[in-house]
């Protein structure tokens, strides 16, 4: 009787191992597939088809698809009396209370199987920020398509990142911030991030090998404002100096040797798979600046999903100089970077790091920033809420002067800690 049982319970042990490649795989797959009918370009959150509703015709050529986003978020700022006296009464505590970032409602979708759109407005901007996105995006093939509108410029991981997808609720600093000038030039302040503007672009990716479908290579490349988000009108002119049109020239190239990067840093429903990013990136905004600066920028990126792991990391540059019309020879240049790590240590609990860089003052001067942040992020179970808590120190570093030291980080929370509630449908 003893053999026959151990009989048994070897034979079940045998077909267990055996059946768990099989499950591994299946689960694999599965998650594949759920991670190809996420649409991630819309720019503002991951879309699954079974995320809310979806009209769509039988041959799936017409689809469209309303959503909502929704951030509410409660903030503490501290900030540093920057050598000022007491007698000045100023407040150490300010920018804190409650804010509501976004309340994007929009529709995406696409019509003859080959032409997707997406509008978004954002209730909770003013001004032309309301209109967050819009535009059309014509589709030759999967490696030549064209797109006309207000979206994302391609440069930055980070603001390329999906919005309802990102490890942190706020962006880098070091693409956020205003950059520093000399006194007599402080009414031009660049930040190295250009995020959405209006304009054109060509775009796709390519398989790099025949039949190998995972070596991948990405390009964009256009032609925008430069104006940023807050003008949707057409406001510029012929440069004086170069004697082509005022506007931002920008690009951007991305290699994927393991089939196509999602943009994301982290989804509680992708926790298989491995999928890798290598980009460069850079532009030249011509007369920006209320047509004081030409600015020059680039941008290396790295990111890897790996399972329950998320890592990436970029460094950018910017190369500001005035046009002749200022009579300003000075030309300035300003750097940063940042690494950060997510891991989800439950499937509903990802914690994260970041270390942000910045040279805010410029090479010319001694000193930088140096920004190191944390997060953890809750998925509430069936309920497309997302909780996050992040906090924040900003650090100076190498100064000459006590008053370089002030004046670097003018503007920047000493102290920042938030919490965030997101919803998405």
């Amino acid at each position: 009787m003893k053999k026959e049982k151990m009989k048994r319970v070897l034979s079940i042990t045998l077909l267990l191992a055996a059946l768990l490649p099989v499950r591994a795989e299946e689960q694999a797959a599965a998650d594949e597939t759920l991670r190809g009918r996420i649409d991630m370009e819309n720019g503002v959150l991951g879309i699954a088809d079974d995320r809310g509703f979806t009209l769509q015709s039988r041959n799936e050529k017409f689809v469209f698809k309303p959503y909502l986003f929704l951030q509410t978020r409660g903030q503490v700022n501290y900030y540093d009396d920057e050598g000022l006296d007491k007698a000045y009464n100023q407040d150490n505590v300010a920018n804190s209370g409650f804010a509501v970032p976004y309340a994007i409602l929009g529709f995406t979708g696409k019509t003859f199987g080959c032409l997707d759109y997406n509008l978004s407005i954002n209730a909770a901007a003013t001004g032309a920020n309301v209109l967050q996105q819009a535009w059309i995006d014509y589709r030759i093939s999967p490696a030549a398509r064209f797109r006309a509108g207000k979206f994302k410029t391609p440069f930055t991981h980070a603001y390329l990142t999906t919005l309802g997808e990102t490890l942190f609720p706020v962006l880098p600093s070091s693409l956020t911030t205003s950059s520093i000038m000399p006194y007599s030039l402080n009414a031009v302040t660049p930040m190295i991030g250009t995020g959405f503007d209006v304009g054109v672009e060509f775009h796709g990716v390519a398989k790099l090998k025949p039949g190998e479908s995972s070596w991948l290579a990405g390009y964009e490349v256009g032609l925008w404002n430069g104006s940023g988000s807050a003008v949707n009108g057409a406001t510029k002119t012929f440069s004086d100096d170069w004697h082509i049109p005022s506007l931002l020239y920008a690009g951007r190239v991305t290699f994927m040797p393991w089939g196509q990067m999602p943009a994301t840093q982290g989804n509680s429903r992708m926790l298989r798979g491995r999928h890798l990013l290598f980009g460069l990136s850079g532009g030249l905004n011509v007369e920006s600046e209320n047509e004081s600066t030409n600015d020059a920028r680039l941008g290396a990126e790295f990111s890897i999903l790996y399972n329950r792991w998320y890592i990436g990391a970029e460094a950018y540059w910017m190369h500001v100089g005035f046009t002749e019309r200022q009579k300003v020879a000075e030309k300035y240049n300003y750097w940063g970077a940042y690494g950060q790590i997510g891991y989800f240590v439950i499937p509903s609990v990802q914690l994260g790091f970041r270390y942000d860089f910045m040279d805010r003052n410029g090479s010319s001067k001694d000193g930088f920033l140096n920004m190191p942040a944390v997060v953890c992020n809750y998925y509430v179970p069936q309920a497309h809420l997302k909780l996050s808590a992040m906090y924040q120190f900003t650090g100076r570093y190498g100064h000459n002067t006590q008053l370089d030291r002030d004046n670097d980080d003018l503007g920047i929370a000493t102290h920042h800690a938030s919490v965030q509630l997101q919803f998405s449908f």
